[in-house]
């Protein structure tokens, strides 16, 4: 059984940094594509990036590139979500999620992928 577990959320203020992190365990972790989506109050689940099996192919949504960056180390099983210059507007529970197969792009709606993590919240105070 695939488990994904989520660390690094917290409180931040408007401009500060946060690193999350997603450990896979269960499963190859190579075998799966990787992304991470978000949920604010009031609102549904989004798309925030994603990355490829080995890391070479990433995609953001507008909203976010130039500011966050994902990468994966596949030897330790984790994919991870730098976040820059956070603003008030990023505020959400922020989910990984992994897509089994192997992909020349990641994908990005909700419902190809399938597992889930239990969510980390990010707060940034303005």
């Amino acid at each position: 059984q695939v488990r994904l577990v989520e660390s690094g959320g917290g409180l931040v203020q408007t401009g500060g940094s946060l690193r999350l992190s997603c450990g896979l365990s269960g499963r190859t972790f190579s075998g799966y594509a990787m992304g991470w989506f978000r949920q604010a109050p009031g609102k549904e689940r989004e798309f925030v990036a994603g990355i490829t099996n080995s890391g070479g192919t990433t995609i953001y949504r507008d909203s976010v590139k130039g500011r966050f960056t994902i990468s994966r180390d596949n030897a330790k099983n984790t994919v991870y979500l730098q976040m820059n210059s956070l603003k008030p507007e990023d505020t959400a529970v922020y989910y990984c999620a992994a897509d089994l197969g192997h992909r020349n792009s990641p994908r990005t709606v909700e419902y190809e992928y399938d597992y889930w993590g239990q969510g980390t919240q990010v707060t940034v105070s303005s």
